[in-house]
């Protein structure tokens, strides 16, 4: 299968495409070692003044550049002066949108995945946006990365979750929109969920 036919699934509208990606692996040989996650939870983003916490809520920028190309691209951010953040890039054609992975089960690499998050249990390597792509050694120099290229050092490999997997839903996590746009498995790597901060006043 080409690599467009095999990312085809991710056109359409990122709150119908992003709860397919829980339970599929997203597979990183960064640093020529393996390590894989099963995706537990993410959060659906929206395009230019359909979502105020998305990226793209102003327009286009240097930044969110990813965002508006072809689906099946990483987005990699970095928040809070600290931390890394991953999104697989997800639309209709000629729209805008995106997912963020907030957790995922290691499944491979576990002894690499624990050298990088040194005293994290097994249940928490990969639980929570920061903790997932340390986890996969994902940081800014793979923001923009084709998903779908032969020679990509991070893949999507598609695969349903398993039957009988209840897909819960609720407000993303530390946003003021209350829409319910997280997904999430009902399982234990899945990251606690956390209101916004009230806005100060005046």
């Amino acid at each position: 299968m080409s690599p467009a036919a095999s990312r085809r699934w991710l056109i359409g509208d990122s709150l119908d495409v992003a709860p397919l990606l829980l339970g599929c692996l997203l597979q990183s040989d960064v640093d020529d070692v393996r390590v894989t996650v099963r995706l537990t939870e993410v959060e659906a983003y929206g395009g230019p003044g359909l979502d105020p916490d998305s990226h793209t809520f102003r327009g286009k920028t240097p930044r969110n550049l990813v965002m508006f190309g072809e689906v099946g691209h990483l987005y990699v951010y970095f928040t809070y002066g600290m931390h890394w953040c991953a999104n697989v890039v997800m639309h209709d054609d000629g729209g805008v949108g995106a997912a963020l992975l907030r957790a995922g089960e290691v499944v491979d690499g576990v002894e690499i995945a624990r050298q990088r998050r040194p005293g994290s249990r097994d249940r928490d390597l990969a639980r929570g946006p920061a903790r997932l792509t340390r986890a996969l050694g994902i940081d800014g120099r793979l923001n923009g990365i084709d998903l779908y290229g032969p020679a990509s050092p991070i893949r999507l490999i598609r695969r349903p979750a398993e039957a009988g997997s209840v897909v819960v839903t609720g407000p993303r996590v530390g946003v003021h929109d209350p829409r319910p746009w997280r997904f999430s498995l009902d399982h234990p790597t899945v990251s606690p969920y956390r209101p916004a901060k009230p806005r100060r006043q005046g």
